[in-house]
């Protein structure tokens, strides 16, 4: 097992001890506090599957081009984690970590299954990824689209960009006050994003 999956599997193991270990309405009330993330998503599937699904099938996955969905090719923040654990049953999470505890020998992502990805939500740079071809060919001629796409990208950073209190910093706080790390946790440990965090006066 290579560093990637051991990281992941990892962290998704911790991930479900807590969870496990949550009343129910305890589990209840952390779920609620991903309600407005939860839109977010659901606003920014609806847009990419409208627009962009058939383009990027057609001409980056079955291409095999795809630099997202590439064999290891992803970014995963411990909050991707824990938001698709939590929305999850027991079945799609014991697949994920079966295949994160064996060899990946194909071309593409290890978490990408015969029926798609294997995630419920996922990671929010895989969703998010468009590459400057697939933009162009969608968004000629149709500014009002290009901006609908942008308003996407500065939703976004409301939940993950720490240069003010994030949904995405928050659930790491939320275990590493419980006494739990993952290697996962970027928003506390990567030396970029601790600075951005510093500058905003979060530190």
């Amino acid at each position: 097992m290579n560093s990637y999956h051991q990281e992941q599997l990892q962290t998704l193991k911790l991930v479900r001890k807590y969870l496990d270990g949550l009343t129910p309405q305890a589990h209840s009330e952390l779920k609620d506090t991903l309600v407005d993330y939860l839109g977010f998503r659901d606003d920014l599937d609806h847009f990419l599957t409208r627009h962009f699904n058939d383009i990027c099938t057609a001409h980056c996955f079955r291409s095999r081009l795809s630099a997202c969905c590439s064999r290891e090719g992803i970014v995963a923040f411990f909050a991707d984690v824990f938001v698709n654990a939590i929305v999850s049953d027991t079945g799609q999470l014991d697949r994920i970590e079966s295949v994160l505890s064996q060899p990946n020998t194909g071309f593409k992502c290890v978490f990408l299954g015969d029926e798609g990805c294997l995630w419920q939500i996922t990671p929010i740079v895989c969703a998010m990824f468009l590459c400057d071809s697939a933009k162009e060919t969608v968004f000629e001629g149709k500014e009002e689209l290009r901006q609908c796409w942008e308003a996407l990208e500065e939703q976004k950073k409301r939940f993950t960009w720490p240069d003010r209190p994030v949904l995405f910093d928050d659930l790491e706080a939320l275990f590493i006050d419980a006494g739990l790390h993952s290697p996962l946790m970027y928003l506390h440990d990567s030396p970029g994003l601790l600075r951005v965090k510093k500058q905003a006066g979060l530190l």
